[in-house]
């Protein structure tokens, strides 16, 4: 199963690149091939205006890897930044930051960002702030509690004592042994900005038209599943197939980092 998530995703990755290579135009309209079915033309049909469906499938696709990389580097930053202050000072600072953190808590985080995207309007801009908002929290709860751990280790402490300043401490003795759990969560952070990501388009909230997106592919997909199911079935299968393969490359970047694991 490792072997075949790590094949997966890097037969997604190839199919990027080939197409940001290829120039592929994934909104040319053509009537005479409105809903086909696969063939040698196109070989995984055409939706309901014609255009080919593996062109915007992988168009759909760049779009979801950029929107989960950026989505994923600002939470990421944000919330490693809120964590490690939170568990390293402790006290006032820590109940005012977890405070702030418990609050987006409280809310389901795909629920907050429809809100906001439905404040903020639709768009690609406005759809990567809107998950920013809500996927940062995770982070700092991580980071929180692997700092308030990793603050008393004797090392940290020596150097706090040799005169470190902040900053050093946290960037040069605590930030690198939280670089695999981060990572890990990061992967799964990927998957979860993906299928949010999806969710919103589909809502009408993401990615507009012309634009591909898979959730917008999937909503158009829906309303011709008794005339022509190989569409949802195929935007569905191939996001299926992505998200599968992270999850599965998350599981076993957690089981090759966990020292804890017997090799």
């Amino acid at each position: 199963m490792k072997k075949f998530s790590y094949a997966i995703l890097s037969l997604w990755l190839a199919a990027v690149l080939a197409g940001y290579v290829m120039q592929l135009n994934p909104d040319a309209i053509d009537l005479n091939a409105v809903l086909q079915k696969p063939g040698f033309q196109h070989w995984f049909g055409a939706d309901d205006l014609g255009r080919d469906l593996l062109a915007r499938i992988l168009s759909g696709v760049e779009v979801s890897f950029a929107v989960a990389i950026m989505v994923t580097v600002v939470t990421m930053c944000v919330g490693v930044f809120v964590g490690l202050l939170a568990g390293f000072y402790g006290g006032r600072v820590d109940q005012v930051l977890m405070q702030i953190t418990d609050i987006f808590l409280a809310f389901p985080g795909i629920l907050l960002a429809i809100a906001f995207a439905a404040v903020l309007g639709p768009g690609l801009d406005n759809l990567i702030f809107a998950l920013c908002l809500t996927g940062w929290v995770s982070y700092a709860r991580l980071t929180r509690g692997q700092t308030m751990s990793l603050r008393n280790r004797q090392h940290v402490q020596a150097a706090q004592s040799l005169g470190a300043s902040v900053p050093r401490l946290l960037i040069q003795h605590i930030l690198p042994l939280l670089a695999s759990v981060l990572v890990v969560e990061a992967t799964y952070s990927l998957a979860s900005v993906m299928i949010a990501e999806a969710s919103l388009s589909f809502l009408g909230l993401g990615i507009q038209a012309p634009h591909a997106s898979w959730g917008a592919m999937l909503r158009d997909a829906v309303r011709y599943m008794l005339v022509a199911p190989h569409y949802v079935l195929i935007v569905g299968a191939c996001m299926m197939s992505l998200i599968l393969a992270i999850n599965l490359c998350g599981d076993h970047l957690r089981d090759a980092l966990d020292v804890r694991t017997e090799k």
